[in-house]
């Protein structure tokens, strides 16, 4: 006679296993409970059925086998298969967007108080380039300069120092030496003076406001909410004062949005290929240049940078990009995701034991794709269930024997 405990707080039971009994009469919901006859469950009050130990016997099942505790193991013909040893290469995967390259950025600002006579930039993100008259400018201030040259050079030749500083005096102003040299030589002033680009790239224009008679000017940082130009002909500029950005398309970067939890992995110069959605066919191939070691308000990812060139003009600002981050290769033992339980605090699988599956507690490293890195638990030669889930009763597995 074998007395089996059935669970907790409750009275042993008596499980009689005669060799010289071929049918067995067991609880649907309390397999552990064997009769020879016909009756009532002891534990639940359910009625026995008919269990023929000819077909356990040729199922090659013994009753111990049975008589496992539910909660930690199962029998099962659920597919099986084995951990994978190997190298494999890991990547990071990321959502961002394209931005300008600010180190492109560069401000045209009035060196002059005065008025606009012309304005040659007609429209938002017109295209210029380095040397093209961009504006024409009237200012009091740089009249009276001119006049102050003109009169030393006709009444006191001999002062060179002073005619120098005043020709420095028009540079500084922000003329340029061949007008300066023609102001000597003819005797005329400039009323309006042409002032030229120092920069190549697309004009963005710069939103201002009027408050107190005092002009107060701001660089929006959207550049596309702006697209009318607020600087006109015949406006009043200030000294210092800034009238347009400058910015060259030609380079751009990439944010690439990472969770903290992968931060450690990625290093700079680490390969990164980028695809866009608009452009499906298209993949842009560049490196890890800048890891942002801030958290900004509210983003609870790392941000990085990928350098692009963009000598097409095909890539836009604002485009939504995917990116792929090579972390380099590990080697270790690799199953599908599909054969973990994760119980939050700890991870299972169900190894097979003979004809059954019994919950087996594992550590787990980083997840690539579909594969999970086991680092804790596991030999190349185990077999475990293929589908973790599939095994699982939510209402009777509780916890592994490990933790029991």
């Amino acid at each position: 006679m074998l007395v089996v405990s059935a669970c907790e707080n409750k009275k042993p039971v008596q499980i009689i296993a005669s060799a010289k009994t071929d049918v067995k009469y067991t609880c649907p919901m309390h397999p552990q409970v064997m009769e020879d006859h016909p009756g009532n469950c002891p534990i639940c009050g359910m009625t026995l059925v008919k269990r023929s130990g000819h077909s356990s016997k040729g199922a090659g099942i013994s009753l111990n086998t049975v008589l496992q505790p539910v909660n930690g193991n199962v029998i099962s013909s659920v597919a099986s298969l084995t951990p994978v040893e190997k190298i494999t290469p890991t990547a990071i995967l990321g959502d961002g967007y394209l931005d300008f390259y600010t180190r492109t950025f560069n401000n045209i600002a009035s060196r002059l108080s005065g008025r606009i006579e012309k304005l040659y930039i007609k429209y938002a993100f017109q295209e210029i380039h380095i040397g093209q008259r961009i504006f024409d400018i009237y200012s009091p201030d740089l009249v009276t300069a001119q006049q102050d040259l003109t009169y030393l050079t006709k009444n006191s030749a001999q002062e060179t120092e002073l005619i120098n500083a005043a020709r420095q005096k028009l540079l500084l102003l922000g003329m340029t030496m061949p007008q300066v040299n023609q102001v000597v030589k003819t005797g005329k002033v400039f009323y309006s003076l042409p002032v030229y680009s120092a920069y190549e790239g697309h004009v963005h224009d710069v939103a201002h406001s009027q408050m107190s008679g005092t002009l107060i000017t701001e660089t929006p940082t959207d550049f596309t909410n702006n697209p009318a130009l607020t600087i006109k002909e015949g406006m009043y500029v200030a000294k210092g004062q800034t009238l347009f950005n400058v910015v060259n398309p030609r380079q751009l970067w990439a944010i690439i949005k990472i969770s903290q939890s992968q931060t450690a992995s990625v290093k700079l110069n680490q390969s990164v290929q980028i695809t866009l959605p608009d452009i499906p066919d298209r993949k842009i191939t560049g490196k890890v240049n800048f890891i942002v070691p801030t958290l900004q308000d509210g983003d609870k990812t790392t941000s990085i940078r990928v350098y692009l060139d963009n000598m097409d003009h095909n890539l836009k600002v604002n485009s939504l990009v995917k990116a792929n981050i090579q972390t380099g290769t590990i080697k270790g033992l690799w199953i599908p995701k599909s054969a973990l339980l994760d119980l939050g605090n700890t991870k299972v699988v169900w190894l097979k034991q003979g004809l059954s599956f019994k919950a087996h507690e594992v550590n787990t490293g980083m997840t690539n794709g579909k594969e999970v890195l086991i680092t804790k638990g596991l030999v190349a030669t185990d077999s475990l269930a293929s589908n973790a889930q599939y095994l699982t009763d939510s209402e009777s597995f509780i916890k592994t024997k490990d933790h029991e």
